[in-house]
């Protein structure tokens, strides 16, 4: 029972912050099976199971932010399907891939690549967003009847969608770790439209992902069950800070994490 009661917090905190910088918080669910399931479950999680697990979790958690922002109208659907396309693909493709990796380089893969997003979220307030003149322009009006403005080309914007998608996949992550920054500084999206639709396309890839690692057996299906309804209520809080705060406090306690984390897989 303490197992279940501590996956369920993990999956609370985790989806929370994941909903505030649009990562869909596998970036805490993949290594905090990896490393505190013996504790939890008094037995070890393979990676490919920790990744396939955290990506069905990712479901729930993105939908459940998806649903507020939608409320807020801050989803640009037009964008977000056209990520898809080559997003929900990739998904499939880094999802089969998983199971092929040893435990050792995974976790020093999904170490390093931690570190990367940690550097990202830190230094993303920093980067101004790039002055292209992009063929297709976009206008979005949000619910408070703000008018954005920015664009982005066909090619660009589908071979972010597969990085984003492979990525989601091979790590259970999301993916957004990368996708709000490039949506922002690339494209030039205000950064609540970005995580907003960020989240939609972590939504539609997290689904073919975890029906790939299904597929293969790669679910913990208790763990699954355990984290989900955290999962669910930390989607819709995070969604909400996102619109009363700007999250700040909370982005630096995920930047630690997330250090916290890489060091320990890269350290073994």
């Amino acid at each position: 029972m303490t197992g279940f009661l501590l996956l369920l917090v993990i999956g609370l905190v985790s989806a929370t912050f994941g909903s505030i910088v649009g990562l869909g918080g596998g970036i805490i669910i993949v290594p905090a099976l990896l490393y505190l399931a013996p504790i939890m479950l008094d037995r070890d999680i393979s990676t490919a199971a920790a990744v396939g697990t955290s990506l069905t979790v990712l479901i729930f958690t993105a939908l459940s932010s998806t649903l507020t922002f939608m409320k807020e109208k801050k989803v640009d659907f037009r964008s977000a399907w056209l990520y898809f396309i080559t997003s929900g693909p990739a998904a499939m493709i880094g999802a089969s891939l998983t199971g092929n990796f040893a435990p050792r380089p995974f976790e020093l893969t999904f170490g390093f690549f931690m570190l990367f997003m940690a550097l990202l979220l830190i230094l993303r307030n920093k980067m101004k967003p790039a002055a292209i003149d992009w063929r297709i322009s976009r206008t979005f009006t949000d619910a408070h009847g703000d008018t954005h403005h920015y664009g982005y080309n066909i090619p660009a914007a589908l071979a972010v969608g597969f990085c984003v998608g492979f990525i989601s996949g091979l790590f259970g992550i999301g993916g957004g770790s990368l996708f709000v920054p490039v949506m922002v500084l690339l494209f030039r999206y205000p950064p609540h439209v970005a995580t907003a639709t960020s989240m939609f396309v972590i939504f539609l890839s997290s689904i073919l992902g975890s029906i790939t690692h299904g597929l293969h057996g790669e679910i913990d299906l208790y763990s699954a069950i355990a984290l989900i309804p955290g999962a669910w209520v930390g989607g819709w809080l995070g969604a909400r800070i996102v619109r009363r705060m700007s999250g700040g406090a909370l982005l630096w306690v995920l930047r630690i994490t997330l250090v916290a984390f890489a060091v320990k897989m890269i350290g073994g």
